[in-house]
């Protein structure tokens, strides 16, 4: 589920960037790229939460520190693309 997720945020956040290359109103496609992005993040918290309850540790001790690494790189990205239209818009004005 989280691979899903995840790909709906990559796709929103495309949308999103886009949108704003384009000059259509970005905003919705920002808040889906980054609600997807916290969804994301929730599917994987409850994956690990299931290996915890089954005692899987194998699975926990092999894929937790390097998602972790990822989860976190992946999550600062999605919320630079997706509020960097923002910035630009703040630059912009100035």
């Amino acid at each position: 589920m989280w691979l899903i997720l995840g790909l709906i945020a990559i796709v929103a956040t495309l949308i999103n960037l886009y949108m704003y290359t384009t000059g259509k109103d970005y905003k919705l496609a920002m808040a889906f790229g980054l609600s997807f992005t916290a969804l994301t993040l929730c599917a994987e918290n409850s994956l690990i939460a299931n290996w915890v309850e089954v005692k899987d540790w194998v699975a926990l001790l092999d894929v937790v520190p390097t998602m972790e690494k990822a989860l976190w790189f992946l999550t600062i990205v999605s919320i630079l693309l997706n509020i960097a239209p923002i910035l630009l818009e703040l630059k912009n004005k100035k």
